[in-house]
């Protein structure tokens, strides 16, 4: 009888490692190996004198042969026997972890394997299929150490930040995690509270921004907030207020870059033509958008437009060179937030000039 194949349940290769985070405390106990087993091809005979043909070689993580696409014998996309049993092990690796609670979040509640398998994998469709989500300069944000990112925001509802999170994990080479400031009525929403602090974001204040800044995490903050966000549609790409500047200050005192962002695309996603100010103060909310399907359509009005979006990373500006107690000055204070506001409205318009379609 041939050797039985055993499959391996304590799989643990999806795991995030590495990278500098901050503290992390253990949700629970539980107990669990981690490890990598790599299959190899096996050697091709024949008999003596036959003629033998090339053997393409095989990949013994993909199980896919190094034939270009498209050529006679080759299943392209399809995974190979041990990658569907690796998947399959890793899933129930991954399935026990939570059961047990054998998994980390930090002191701010993120949970980065959850986020990385499950959270990402379902928006990135979203932004990959259905917003075509194109992404230059993501070289500007550097490979280690803390940066923040300053972007615009727009689109009814902020659907942008979390394609700016898909965007720079998916497209930087170190595979970078983005940590989002988020306003209190994130965190005052049933079930969107828990699903926030599991994908990284926290409250908009200096101290967390600072700590997270100075443990080397890449954070992404959004200074219009709903000014931005809930604008009416004949004011889409025009930049509102960027408050008194408290990112410019959270930066220098971190001493870490500040990387201007623009996004296009996400203006047209839910064009705002009108506002339900009465409906809105009953629900809480800073508004209730009224859009051309939404509310006329019901539950398929709230489908957000496929609009073609281009996400770029500008030029870091520096602070490391500024002395401690420049985080205090005014002036200083509003001289960089008008540097960073311009820069990104610059190349709002610059992205807009070079868009052949608000689709394609």
């Amino acid at each position: 009888m041939a050797d039985a194949k055993v499959i391996p349940f304590d799989d643990d290769r999806s795991r995030p490692g590495g990278g500098s985070r901050p503290a992390r405390r253990r949700a629970g106990t539980g107990g669990g190996g981690s490890g990598r087993s790599d299959g190899s091809a096996a050697p091709v005979s024949a008999l003596p004198g036959a003629q033998v043909p090339e053997q393409p070689e095989l990949s013994p993580e993909s199980g896919e042969t190094d034939r270009e696409p498209g050529e006679p014998g080759q299943d392209a996309g399809r995974p190979s026997a041990d990658g569907w049993e690796r998947r399959i092990a890793g899933g129930l690796a991954f399935l026990r972890r939570r059961v047990t609670g054998d998994y980390d979040v930090d002191e701010f509640g993120y949970d980065e394997e959850l986020t990385d398998q499950v959270l990402m994998s379902a928006l990135r469709p979203l932004a990959d299929k259905y917003f075509r989500v194109e992404v230059k300069g993501i070289e500007n944000i550097p490979s280690d150490g803390g940066a923040l990112i300053v972007a615009n925001h727009s689109g009814t509802l902020p659907l942008d930040g979390l394609m700016l999170q898909v965007a720079v994990h998916d497209n930087h080479p170190a595979e970078r995690h983005l940590r989002l400031l988020a306003a209190d009525l994130v965190f005052h929403l049933p079930v969107v509270n828990e699903l926030a602090r599991k994908a990284g974001h926290t409250l908009a204040c200096a101290e967390d921004a600072q700590r997270l800044l100075e443990t080397g995490e890449i954070v992404g903050v959004m200074p219009e907030g709903f000014k931005g966000i809930g604008k009416p549609f004949g004011e889409r790409y025009k930049l509102q207020r960027f408050g008194r500047g408290g990112f410019v200050s959270t930066a220098l005192r971190a001493g870490t870059p500040i990387v201007p962002c623009s996004i296009v695309g996400a203006e047209e996603i839910y064009p705002m033509i009108g506002n339900a100010k009465t409906l809105a103060r009953l629900l809480g909310f800073p508004y209730f958008p009224i859009t051309p399907t939404f509310p006329w359509l019901g539950p398929l009005g709230a489908l957000p437009l496929p609009t073609k979006w281009t996400i770029q990373f500008g030029e870091p500006i520096p602070t490391e060179g500024y002395p401690p107690e420049a985080a205090e000055d005014p002036m200083l204070m509003f001289n960089l937030t008008d540097q960073v506001r311009e820069q990104i409205q610059h190349t709002l318009y610059k992205l807009l000039v070079q868009r052949r379609s608000v689709f394609f």
